[in-house]
């Protein structure tokens, strides 16, 4: 027996803080949003930046949830900040929230701190009808902007940490918000631990795998051409899907890339934008890769998904930058995984939650471009090997990493907030 629709007035709404929205670089956060409808839950999105990317996923278009952008920068709107203080301070909760505001700006005296105050001031003047918890992705600057609006509102709320919010974060911070928060999930190992490790309540924080949505990845049936990098007519096909940053490593590849021998056949193809791009170019010029590498710049899904099939192998250098960033599991790891194809990174995070070197992928130690060379040249010269190791990373994929059980997850602790599922209208 279904249970009783709720009236219109009456259903509770998820309303989940991100950084931007959309964005390209967050298809996790997107097809989380989007199964969590799936399984019934009504949601609205506050999005602290406006979209940059000029393409979009199709699961973008999918989610049926309301959108509120709040002020990126308070200077600009200055109208609406004003009148979101003066809303908010008609909440008990807001001078208590202000003391708590002072005592953080003075450790952290930053225009970013003042921006989280003014964003969750005008959230809570605009808080959206229905709306009946908080939860934030990210556990840097979205946290920080719900936890002041809860604490204003005197409503619970909830977060998803994940990797460079994580790790670029200090810890007197990350446990003050552990401390309010109700709970806390995380999506590697590694991070839970760190995180556990730093709130006097360690079983409130939970390791949820962010998970592919194997429907839009479904599995690569064909059998990839048994290239050995000897034909300079047919050579070996290498990908990389992702932003041109430093913590992805483009630069050790490039170099890694330069140290194969000269004879070796292999093209370069690397899917993304990024700040970067131009310098990762000029730099592979010197190298004299330029005629080896074709620069695709940002794509939607669909043709991640077609680079993943057509190529042979996938790279991805990652790394710990000096001010702590890194990625944890990164999702197109995952999706390049899924397709049977074979994957060489780092020993960095939670990349080896998922692969194991020399089992069913190639593992280095970061910034040793000598080391991803020779990985790179057994690669591209050991086709059976390549077919050995995608059909073991699929299979784990596959057998671990659904996203559904993760949004399954996350549904049910909605639901023990009172943020229940119901049945999608006929």
């Amino acid at each position: 027996m279904s249970p009783t629709r709720p009236h219109p007035e009456l259903k509770k709404r998820l309303v989940v803080v991100v950084k931007g929205y959309p964005r390209l670089s967050e298809t996790f956060i997107a097809q989380e949003l989007r199964g969590l409808e799936l399984a019934g839950l009504d949601l609205v999105i506050v999005s602290l930046r406006h979209p940059t990317d000029k393409k979009r996923h199709a699961v973008h278009d999918e989610i049926a949830a309301n959108l509120l952008y709040l002020p990126e920068y308070l200077h600009r709107e200055p109208l609406r900040v004003l009148r979101g203080l003066w809303a908010a301070r008609r909440h008990a909760g807001f001078w208590p929230t202000l003391r708590g505001w002072l005592n953080d700006l003075s450790r952290d005296p930053s225009r970013n701190r003042i921006r989280r105050l003014g964003q969750a001031a005008v959230l809570v003047a605009e808080w959206p009808q229905n709306g009946a918890w908080l939860h934030a992705h990210f556990i840097h600057t979205p946290a920080s902007v719900a936890d002041y609006a809860a604490r204003i509102l005197h409503i619970g709320w909830t977060v998803s940490a994940h990797a460079k919010d994580i790790w670029t974060s200090p810890d007197w911070e990350l446990s003050a918000k552990l401390s309010r928060a109700k709970w806390a999930v995380t999506c590697t190992e590694i991070g839970h631990k760190k995180l556990q490790s730093l709130t006097k309540t360690p079983e409130t924080v939970h390791l949820s795998y962010h998970g592919l949505n194997l429907d839009r990845f479904p599995p690569f049936t064909e059998t990839r051409p048994n290239k050995d990098g000897k034909n300079p007519a047919d050579p070996v096909q290498i990908v990389s899907v992702g932003r041109a940053v430093p913590k992805k490593g483009y630069d050790t590849l490039l170099h890694a890339l330069a140290l194969l021998p000269a004879d070796l056949h292999w093209r370069f193809t690397h899917l993304g934008g990024g700040p970067d791009r131009e310098a990762l170019q000029a730099f592979a010029e010197t190298l004299g890769l330029t005629s080896r590498i074709h620069w695709q710049g940002s794509v939607d899904q669909a043709e991640v998904l077609a680079a993943y099939r057509a190529s042979d192998l996938f790279a991805l250098a990652c790394r710990i930058t000096p001010d702590g960033d890194r990625d944890g599991l990164p999702n197109v790891l995952v999706e390049a995984a899924s397709q049977g194809l074979a994957c060489l990174s780092t020993n960095i995070s939670g990349i080896p939650e998922l692969f194991r070197n020399a089992e069913n992928g190639w593992l280095t130690p970061p910034d040793n471009p000598e080391a991803l060379a020779a990985a790179l040249q057994t690669a591209i010269t050991q086709p059976d090997l390549r077919a050995q190791y995608g059909r073991a990373a699929a299979a784990q994929v596959r057998a671990t990493l659904d996203y559904h059980h993760s949004v399954s997850q996350l549904a049910a602790l909605f639901a023990a907030e009172g943020i229940q599922p119901w049945p999608n209208d006929p």
